[in-house]
């Protein structure tokens, strides 16, 4: 049996994480559960799933939940403290991180020095700080699963086979909502049309990140961190049915090519169980039935975002965090109807241009470049 904490447990990727623990009860135990401020799911989740301790951010939802778990045996945790605890827990083997954003960086962190294996959901950590999190791994001898379905693909596909092999990764993108819009169409788009996204079930700021493609230029910058590859070596494809997850060509140009129906659930059961692959009984495609397979090239002009991406990604240092900050204020400020949909990436954009670019970071200049980028996007935005 396999130990777990998970770090955002009450949104979409935590959820689903528990529901493939609650299939499998033999196989996987949960030691640990941290939310922001969603008390009420997480004490639902904790006096089902008995974990030895939660977490909450928000100090009034920790005092909701310490008052209704009193007595339940489960220790109750508060603020970054409490979470990054959670993430170095004795007993757990594997800490999920699911967390929105940034707020996911400090606490893998923690899992790591802690000796944790990571099952990465959190693909900011990443983006923010690819060079410290793979150095720091690799010196504590921990291993990161990517959860996300794409890097999912891709691991698998690289199973048996080696890093220098690899001629170029290709992530599949859906397309998101608006696949096939221009600038114009794009012009008066609210948060009710960019939150229905077509395949998958998501929370609201990876739905809008998939609306405007940002959330395929931050797996790319994923995907040069988790498989050690350059700018060059990563294609995005738009793929609207969702069944190829990822592929990889290799240097004799054979390709290899995962498939599965569109269920997070299929790369979570896999990150947990690695290396070994535990039966599954979720729903399978159906070879019988015809079905067809598209491919087409994203529309960068439209779709600045993904541009924008590869553009921090190729100068590298600290414009990787500078962009994924400004993201995530411009897309909090688009769902809060600041702004527009077309200025998200005129803020991301800007803040690129306006903070300084610092070729080698550490952790302090990147808690820094942080910092300094959120309070340029707000004073963009306001």
């Amino acid at each position: 049996m396999r130990s777990i904490s998970i770090l955002g447990s009450t949104g979409s990727i935590g959820k689903q994480t528990l529901d493939v623990v609650k299939r499998y009860p033999e196989e996987f135990k949960v030691l640990g559960l941290t939310a922001r401020r969603d008390h009420s799911n997480l004490i639902k989740q904790a006096l089902e799933f008995k974990p030895q301790k939660v977490a909450l951010l928000d100090e009034q939802s920790y005092l909701e939940a310490s008052n209704q778990l009193s007595g339940s045996g489960i220790e109750v945790l508060k603020g970054e403290q409490g979470i990054n605890e959670i993430a170095s827990m004795d007993g757990v083997d594997t800490v999920l991180t699911s967390t929105v954003g940034f707020s996911g960086f400090i606490p893998t962190i923690s899992a790591i020095e802690a000796g944790k294996n990571i099952a990465l959901a959190n693909k900011e950590t990443l983006v923010v700080g690819g060079d410290l999190i793979t150095k720091l791994a690799e010196s504590h001898g921990v291993s990161i699963i990517p959860v996300d379905s794409e890097h999912s693909a891709i691991f698998q596909c690289m199973v048996g086979e080696q890093e220098k092999d690899i001629s170029r990764i290709i992530l599949t993108a859906s397309g998101g909502p608006f696949r096939g819009y221009s600038l114009d169409d794009l012009k008066g788009i609210g948060p009710d049309q960019a939150l229905k996204h077509p395949n998958w079930d998501m929370g609201a700021k990876i739905t809008i990140d998939s609306a405007t493609l940002m959330n395929k230029g931050l797996e790319a910058i994923e995907a040069k961190w988790l498989f050690g590859l350059r700018t060059e070596q990563i294609e995005v494809v738009v793929h609207p049915q969702s069944i190829i997850h990822s592929m990889v060509e290799f240097i004799d140009g054979s390709i290899k090519a995962q498939m599965g129906i569109p269920d997070m659930r299929l790369p979570i059961h896999y990150a947990l169980s690695y290396p070994q692959r535990i039966e599954g009984d979720y729903p399978r495609m159906d070879f019988r039935e015809p079905f067809q397979l598209d491919f087409e090239p994203p529309n960068l002009k439209t779709f600045q975002n993904l541009h924008l991406a590869f553009e921090a990604m190729k100068k590298g240092g600290n414009l990787p965090c500078v962009l994924n900050a400004s993201n995530e204020i411009a897309v909090q400020g688009f769902l809060e109807r600041k702004l527009d949909f077309l200025g998200i990436p005129r803020v991301v954009e800007n803040c690129l241009t306006k903070l300084d670019h610092i070729e080698k970071p550490g952790l302090k200049e990147l808690l820094a470049t942080d910092q300094e980028t959120r309070e340029v996007a707000k004073d963009l935005i306001n």
